[in-house]
């Protein structure tokens, strides 16, 4: 039976990745075509820098049946696209990096008959500004020695390889994603930070306000892919969700899940922390699309 994918506009590693990962709202669609029997379709229409937007390819019905799809698959932004059969075509998530230019470039290899065609499509996107804020933190948490600056390329090297692995993973999830907490967001994905004077990086997450020890939750089926105590987010689980998706929940006071262990939407994965770079209490919420 086909998948049927929600249609998102998704900020990566923000709140609004959840919830328009619900499919309640159907924004315009940007159709270009693609070859002679092809229509590519982009949902929405302008895709945001830095978000996941829907990529969908559906056979012209001008054209004859020999020119049938039976298969697609394909790159964008050195990512591969996991397509399904849904709504008369092909669907896949299409993760589009924050930084870049004014448009995205997609390679499609499209099985027809035994015979596979390569096509290259280009899609307009928008790119986004971002406030800076200003914290203070120990300044150990950001001029390293070179034992922490080891550790911390180490760390790195681990989710990097999480996102890979996703890849290989099949689709978990069925139902719309959802916040990993009720609380107030105080700071948002994208945003500029500046630590103790110094613009030092860019807040590729979102923080939930919280208490010490409030249930931390997943914001969607998947399995425990690493359970970690890095330097900067400290106590951290990362959930593989499959298709290429994977979320991170940092800054944990405590973990209640295992490396291996699948866990359901809305599980409880730890508490809310203040361990690893924090200025207090908080959860750091992430998602990514492969390395993006």
């Amino acid at each position: 039976m086909p998948r049927r994918f929600s249609r998102p506009g998704i900020l990566l590693r923000s709140a609004a990745w959840l919830l328009l990962l619900t499919g309640v709202a159907h924004p315009p669609e940007c159709a270009a075509q693609a070859g002679r029997s092809i229509t590519v379709r982009t949902v929405p229409a302008l895709p945001v820098r830095g978000a996941i937007a829907t990529l969908i390819v559906v056979p012209d019905s001008a054209g004859s049946s020999s020119d049938g799809l039976t298969q697609v698959t394909g790159t964008a932004a050195d990512e591969p696209l996991h397509f399904d059969a849904a709504e008369g075509g092909f669907q896949a998530l299409l993760g589009i990096p924050l930084e870049g230019g004014d448009s995205v470039e997609v390679v499609l290899l499209l099985e027809r008959s035994g015979l596979t065609d390569t096509t290259t499509v280009g899609f307009a996107v928008h790119r986004l500004s971002f406030p800076t804020e200003r914290l203070r933190v120990d300044p150990r948490m950001i001029l390293y020695d070179s034992a922490t600056r080891v550790r911390i390329d180490s760390e790195i090297a681990q989710a990097v390889e999480v996102s890979r692995r996703s890849h290989e993973t099949p689709r978990l999830w069925t139902e719309p994603f959802r916040p990993p907490r009720p609380g107030r967001i105080t700071s948002r994905y994208g945003t500029g930070r500046e630590f103790n004077g110094t613009l030092t990086s860019r807040h590729l997450g979102t923080d939930f306000s919280g208490k010490p020890g409030e249930p931390v939750r997943a914001s969607g089926r998947g399995v425990v892919a690493l359970v970690a105590d890095f330097f900067l987010a400290g106590r951290a689980v990362y959930l593989d969700h499959g298709g290429g998706l994977v979320t991170g929940y940092f800054h944990l006071s405590r973990v209640d899940v295992a490396a291996g262990d699948t866990v359901n939407a809305g599980a409880v994965v730890g508490g809310v922390g203040r361990t690893g770079r924090v200025t207090g209490p908080h959860l750091h919420w992430d998602a990514r699309y492969g390395g993006i």
